[in-house]
């Protein structure tokens, strides 16, 4: 830590790239539909490997969230999408054996159209693909997706 003596108010910097604490750090994902069908990715690396999400990713530096999502479609699945609005936040946190935080993202989730591109499993992804919303129960998915999708889904119906 350094500080900074600015008159006769101190600013205490703190410079989280070498400090221990894990901080939370925005993310966001996207329900993106196609004929009734939303866009899945399987993800490769941890804290979720294997596991079946919503595309998205973390928002880097200077990025707009709009931007973030465009650059996480394209990254990971090689779609092109009309992002509608958003539907909600996301806390996903991950804790080690002990009890510890090891991960917390804070995740805009947003919903779109799918415009074009076909799904290719790319960057952290190891499967992408569309599915019918009604079989999410038969797959291993992040906390909540079928909840988020069904939102989703009634937010583009205009519910």
């Amino acid at each position: 830590m350094q500080s900074l003596t600015r008159g006769p108010v101190t600013t205490t910097m703190i410079d989280f790239a070498s400090d221990s604490a894990i901080v939370p750090r925005a993310a966001v994902s996207a329900a993106i539909f196609r004929d009734g069908r939303v866009l899945l990715v399987q993800r490769r690396g941890p804290p979720s490997a294997g596991v079946w999400s919503l595309p998205g990713g973390h928002i880097e530096p200077g990025e707009t969230v709009l931007d973030a999502i465009h650059r996480e479609l394209r990254e990971e699945t090689s779609v092109i999408a009309r992002i509608a609005e958003i539907i909600g936040a996301k806390d996903v946190i991950h804790l080690n054996d002990s009890g510890d935080l090891i991960f917390h993202r804070v995740v805009i989730v947003f919903c779109g159209e799918w415009l074009s591109g076909e799904p290719e499993a790319g960057d952290d992804a190891a499967a992408a693909g569309w599915y019918d919303p009604d079989a999410l129960a038969g797959l291993a998915t992040t906390e909540g997706l079928a909840e988020i999708v069904r939102s989703a889904k009634m937010k583009l119906a205009g519910r």
